[in-house]
């Protein structure tokens, strides 16, 4: 077995998302090499939370000689403990949507997607390696001052497409008409708002007899989707639905009712959804932004003219000619086929000993009191959890968050 440890951190571990199966995937590559590999966090769903150890735990294996694969997504306490510990540090990272999408809509997030992009400008000195898990991503990373960086690819896993459906919900739109797509959670920079514009001149000018299917949660977004709400209303666009959270079982029946999958987002950092797409063989029209393109890889159709009236008659050129369907579908199949050649093990693999063989850097200095201070706020949170009365009865500091902000006051702490 090798003597370093190569070990994850990050803030949060989701159940079934794209950062959950990667962090999963990468484990378990990592210990069929022969590697001890744990994964740390701050927070966890719970059915992945026995998978994890908790982040604070970190400071009792940490070596110089160790891994650390840290996932950025957004900024955190995971992640500055993880900055200060001596091991070599490869980044991973995942995109910040950039914070001016959130103002006005969802004040906390605008300021943690701040911070945290914030925060990134500070780890080109602490990394040995910075790998995005798409070429745009990595690009982000060159542009910051990282270097050297690569490409570690998002996990082809479809596990979760392979169940039996459930109609419950889609049932009722399996008939005759044609249903077009979108699979995301509903927040701006996916421009829903685009959506149901397009699909209103689809709608009104190709084909009375279609739908628009807004798969997604709204949790959290509930002004937004009011916003969204308002504008079908000022459009008068009949047969907009969002059907907010489901279940894996219910979105499989969702990619099997529907004709074509449309997607206008402005920032992604992969965008799983489009691999789901083709995996299930719905043709996809995308606005050709940010990691669209090599998410999709020459498949599908790319759109960069984003007038409703473009786009709504590319969609009628799909639907209305099966020969145009079946050519963009075998276009997908073989860029899918090619995202799952990929040899994610042996790419993961390299990396690591790519790090392992450099010559260490230098470690940036942390603030001589960091260690007292994440004690302080530890306590903090502690007592802000046991007795939140007492806590919010302390004297508020001038740039106190609890001053402005009705948010989680020890996410933003050290």
């Amino acid at each position: 077995m090798p003597s370093i440890q190569v070990h994850q951190v990050l803030a949060t571990l989701g159940d079934g998302d794209a950062i959950g199966h990667e962090v999963l995937g990468i484990q378990r590559v990592l210990r069929g090499a022969g590697f001890e590999s744990e994964i740390f966090v701050q927070t966890a769903a719970a059915r992945v939370e026995p998978l994890t150890r908790d982040y604070r735990e970190l400071t009792e294996i940490s070596r110089p000689d160790n891994i650390l694969i840290h996932h950025f997504s957004i900024g955190s306490r995971a992640s500055r403990i993880a900055y200060a510990l001596p091991d070599r540090m490869i980044l991973v990272y995942h995109n910040i949507t950039p914070p001016e999408y959130f103002v006005g809509v969802h004040k906390l997030l605008a300021e943690l997607c701040f911070k945290g992009r914030r925060e990134l400008g500070a780890y080109p000195p602490r990394c040995d390696l910075a790998l995005g898990d798409s070429e745009f991503n990595r690009q982000e990373l060159a542009a910051l001052g990282f270097a050297p960086t690569g490409v570690l690819p998002v996990v082809p896993d479809f596990t979760h497409l392979e169940r039996e459906p459930n109609y419950l919900l889609a049932g009722q739109f399996d008939d005759e008409w044609t249903n077009i797509l979108f699979v995301g959670r509903v927040i701006p920079n996916k421009r829903f708002d685009d959506l149901i514009r397009i699909f209103d001149v689809y709608k009104r000018q190709f084909n009375p007899r279609s739908r628009l299917l807004l798969v997604g949660s709204y949790g959290d977004f509930e002004q937004y989707l009011a916003m969204l709400q308002e504008l079908v209303a000022a459009l008068k666009t009949p047969d907009v639905h969002f059907t907010g959270h489901i279940s894996d079982e219910e979105l499989i029946a969702f990619y099997e009712i529907a004709d074509l999958f449309l997607c206008a987002s402005e920032h992604e950092g992969f965008c799983v959804p489009l691999h789901e797409s083709c995996f299930m063989q719905v043709p996809v029209v995308a606005y050709a932004a940010t990691a669209v393109p090599a998410t999709m890889d020459g498949g599908g159709v790319l759109y960069t003219d984003r007038t409703p009236a473009h786009v709504a008659s590319l969609i009628d050129a799909i639907i209305s000619d099966q020969t145009i369907y079946d050519t963009i579908v075998a276009s997908q199949d073989a860029a899918l086929a090619r995202a799952r050649a990929r040899d994610f093990a042996a790419t993961l693999c390299q990396f690591v000993d790519q790090v392992a063989r450099t010559p260490r850097r230098p470690r940036p200095p942390a603030s001589f009191d960091f260690w007292d201070q994440l004690r302080l706020v530890e306590r903090l949170d502690e007592l802000r959890q046991v007795r939140p009365a007492a806590y919010h009865a302390l004297p508020f500091a001038p740039d106190d968050p609890r001053r402005t902000t009705g948010s989680r006051e020890s996410d933003f702490a050290i």
